[in-house]
């Protein structure tokens, strides 16, 4: 059985105010994963600024 199998399985068998708490931790995941790949880019860009500058010219 897949991770996706058994996480399915799993979710339907619990109560919808569960379901809901899974549900929003998920979210809570993506959100910081997004924050943490943003807050990566930010420092390439300070630390790259020059290349970028002549990059843009």
């Amino acid at each position: 059985m897949s991770l996706a199998e058994k996480l399915i399985r799993d979710f339907e068998e619990l109560p919808e105010t569960q379901k809901r708490e899974v549900i929003d931790f998920v979210e809570f995941l993506k959100i910081k994963n997004q924050k943490s790949l943003e807050k990566m880019m930010d420092e390439v860009i300070v630390e790259n600024k020059e290349a970028l500058d002549e990059l843009a010219k």
